[in-house]
Parts: structure tokens; sequence; C-alpha cells
């Protein structure tokens, strides 16, 4: 009878390092889990997709530059991050807690790097912010009239505001090992972030400190006129998101090689991108001559349609097209030499005051020069198509913002009458959304205004056109536009009832 002896071979075990790194990374991946499906961080994800959807939908009124539509993804994150922040913090003191902190030294993760795994844990939120981000800005950028291009580092905003919240959380619980820690550094965050960022972004270099400094008005500048240092402020966050994660590991006791470089490594990118945007907040010589030039003498793309000439900074030619159509309209409905007198249809701007600030501009005292803006859409299109009306009429915008007399029912009979709906954008080119009264007419440059009779008469007109109306404008159009005629005779002209008593500036 014999034996036989086998040899077993022994398992094959793998380094501790490999072991540390795959219970590290097996943590992070729980964790994260956790910290998605936590109420806090689901209710801000959904909050923020409502407003993307609420906000994104008529934005612009379908219009949107996207220099500017990027900047408008950058504050809404910061709610997300400090759902986060709270998530990340309760996380790490949970096993405080619950007292099971002493369990963990049975394990083989040191504090560190359970501190690394929550730190990890972060990642997931600031990838689906990156996602939000993207849906956000694509939207606006599939849209049929968006011009422009987005900038990469300003998108980055959201997404790193996340990280760097998430990252202060862990932080916090780390040293705090408590609950009630992180609801207050919540308020001590927005106190931060509305005391630096409330102010416009090239007050001063501290502005920039803040996690966004969207800096939006109600005009865009082109993209080489905003001097945004929104590179530098991206690495700024990235710089200080990554010290603060390092930091964290290193209070829990994380030692390594590898922490102490990371550590060195992202506060020496902070503070490099705190300083040179602190640098680049104020505008340089150069950019400030540019936009002197683009604000008094711009370089602009011009084109001729329909008789014509449209000009335009080239960022905005493909709107071209869209403020012709405007033009045909309005010439269409007019009468005399007007029907088909070439115009010169140039944007204007002014740039001096950087982005974000609403600066008037001068009404043109040269003859069939017309002004459009950078915005458009919405209130911008009646009034667009009054600022062309009244240079038919009154032959320049300086005159044309000064009629007072019948005229100006003629001005707004060919801005309007040709619209979809007259009404409505008789009421939304008036400043006060009335249809009722007088008030200040929107445009362009220097604003219209309308009397009480005015707005009667041209309301007869909208709302109950009499048969032929077109074609009496047509056929009187010189005494309709005529200085000094009276409201009273172009109501007269026109086939409708005229205004209760003389306007005050027809006594």
């Amino acid at each position: 009878m014999s034996a036989v002896l086998v040899e077993e071979s022994a398992p094959v075990q793998a380094p501790l390092k490999d072991r540390g790194v795959r219970a590290v990374l097996a943590l992070a991946r729980f964790e994260a889990r956790r910290l998605l499906l936590s109420v806090p961080v689901v209710v801000a994800f959904l909050g923020y997709a409502a407003w993307i959807v609420w906000r994104t939908r008529e934005s612009w009124d379908g219009n949107p530059a996207l220099q500017v539509a990027d900047r408008a993804t950058q504050s809404v994150p910061m709610l997300v991050g400090l759902a986060v922040l709270l998530g990340a913090a309760r996380a790490v003191v949970r096993s405080e807690r619950h007292g099971t902190e002493h369990h963990f030294s049975v394990l083989v993760l040191q504090p560190w790097r359970r501190t690394a795994a929550h730190a990890l844990s972060v990642v997931p939120a600031v990838l689906l912010t990156a996602v939000c981000v993207a849906g956000q800005f694509g939207w606006e950028a599939l849209k049929p009239g968006a011009i422009g291009h987005g900038s990469p580092a300003e998108l980055a905003v959201g997404p790193l505001t996340v990280l760097g919240f998430g990252a202060l959380g862990v932080l916090l619980g780390r040293l705090t090992m408590s609950a009630f820690a992180a609801p207050l550094l919540v308020v001590v965050v927005l106190l931060f972030v509305f005391v630096l960022g409330s102010g416009p972004s090239e007050v001063s270099g501290l502005s920039w400190l803040a996690p966004a400094v969207p800096g939006i008005g109600p005009d865009s500048l082109p993209s080489d006129l905003l001097g945004r240092p929104a590179a530098w402020h991206a690495l700024y966050l990235a710089g200080a998101a990554l010290c603060v994660a390092f930091l964290a590991v290193a209070v829990a006791g994380g030692r390594t090689a590898a922490v102490r470089a990371g550590l060195v490594l992202s506060l020496a990118a902070a503070v490099t991108g705190g300083i040179l945007q602190a640098g680049g907040a104020s505008p340089s010589p150069e950019l400030t001559a540019a936009r002197e030039r683009a604000s008094v003498n711009p370089d602009l793309t011009c084109a001729e349609q329909g008789g014509s000439t449209y000009c335009a900074f080239p960022e905005w030619a493909p709107r071209t097209g869209a403020w012709a159509g405007v033009v045909d309209r309005v010439q269409a409905v007019a009468g005399g030499s007007a029907h088909d007198r070439p115009l010169v249809v140039r944007q204007r701007l002014d740039a001096r005051y950087g982005p974000g600030v609403d600066a008037a501009i001068p009404a043109l005292t040269d003859t069939d020069r017309v002004t459009v803006g950078t915005a458009w859409g919405g209130n911008r299109v009646p009034g667009f198509s009054s600022a062309v009306a009244a240079v038919l009429v009154a032959g320049t915008e300086a005159a044309g913002s000064e009629l007072c007399d019948g005229r100006m029912v003629t001005v707004m009979w060919l801005s309007l009458s040709w619209q979809d709906d007259p009404m409505d954008a008789l009421r939304r080119v008036r400043l006060d959304d009335s249809v009722t009264g007088s008030a200040i007419v929107l445009s362009p440059t220097d604003p219209l205004s309308m009397t009480e009779g005015q707005t009667d008469v041209v309301r007869r007109l909208l709302e109950n056109p009499p048969a032929g109306t077109g074609a009496r404008v047509k056929e009187h159009w010189a005494e309709l536009t005529e200085p000094g005629v009276t409201t009273a005779r172009v109501a007269e002209l026109l086939g409708v009832p005229g205004p209760k008593k003389a306007d005050s500036c027809e006594e």
C-alpha cells in the first residue's frame, strides 16, 4: 500500500499595497452610491435638472450667445455642491455617530485610506454635474439662433465647485467628527460666496476667490472682449479642491510621499491660479484699447441683402438674415421712397465698461442708419422694427427719438402691423407692458415715446384695422410722414376714430 503525497501550493496573496488600493476603491464605490442616493443630494440634482429645463427652454428667447451661455451654467451647481458637502461630512462621521469607530481598527484600511475613499466618493457627483452642465450648454448650442462659442474653462466651473465643496465636507468631517459642523459650514460658505461674488467681475481680483463669477448682463460682448481669466480661475478651483482633499488625507494620518507631493502640487496650483486670476481680473491696456475700438470704430463684417447693407461683429454674422427679414417686412408696408430705400444696419455696443454692464448707446444722426444690438428675440424684435420704422419716417434715429406728433402712429403701424400678434408686440415693445396711456417705446438706442392719444389710435388700428388700411398708408404716405401732422389727422386718413383730446405736444 503506497501513499501519494500531494504538496498543496500556498495561495498567492496580492501585495499589501495592492490590497489597500483595491479596498479604497471598493469603499469609494460604496460611499459614492450612498452619497448619490442621500436625500439632500437627490433633491439637489432633481432641482438642478428642473431648473435647467425651466430656464433653458426659453432662455435668451432662443437666441443665445454661447460666450454668455457657458457662464450661465456656473451658479446653480453651488447648491448641488452644498448638498454634497453635507453628505460627505455625514459619511465621514457616520462611524462616530453609530459608535463603530473602534471596529475599523481590525480592517486593512487605516483612517487615512478611509478618508481617501470618502474623497473619491465625491467624483461620481462631480461627473453627474458635468453631464448636467453639458446638457444645459448643449441645449443652448443647438438652438437655431445660437451664435458665438463657449469656453471649456467656464464650463468646468460647475463640476469643480462640486468637487471643492465635497472635499471640504470630507475635511470638515475628519477635523470635527461632528454631524453639526457641516450645516454651520454651509452658512459660512453661503456668506463667503455672497460677499465675494456679489460685485461686478472687474471690480477687484478678490471677487474671483468665489467659486462662480458669472457677470452676465443684458447684452453680450464678443469673445475676444470679455477679458475674463477663466482658465486661471479653473486652475484655482481645481488646485483648491485637490489641496483640500489631500489635506483631509494628511490630517487623517496619511504621510506617504504621494500625499505630501499631491498636497504641495495642488497648493501650488491653487496659489498660482489665484494670483494670476486676480491679475487678469483688471483689463489690460491692450484689452481696454480693443474695447474702445469696438465701441467707437468697430471692425465689422458687412453684407448686402435685399438692397440694404448689414454690418455685424464676426460672431454675429449668421444673425444678419433675421435682421434683414424684419427690415423687409417693415419696408413692405411703407409707402413712398421708404418702400425700397437702402438702409445701413450696423451692430453697435459699448464695451468700455466690460461684461455684465448695461451701457446706453446714443442714437445716430446719420440718415438711413439703423442700430442693432447684440441681443435678439423677445421684445428686441419689435424694438428693432420700431427703430427701422422711425428711420424710414423721420430720416435718422436721433430725429425718430424726438417724434411727438402724429407721425408716431405711422411709426408704430409700420413696426407692428405685420407681426404675428400685433397687440402682443405692442405690449412687449412698451417699457411698462401696457396698451393704454402714454409709455416709453423700447429701441436699441434712445427710446421713442407714445402719448395717450397716439396709443388709443394705434390700438384701434391693430385690434380691428379697417379694410384697406395698408393701401391708405401707401396712398397718404406723404401726409402721414409730414412733420407736424396731428394724431387726429393721421387717424382720419387711416379711417379710425381719433383721440378724445389733443396730445400735449400738439396743442
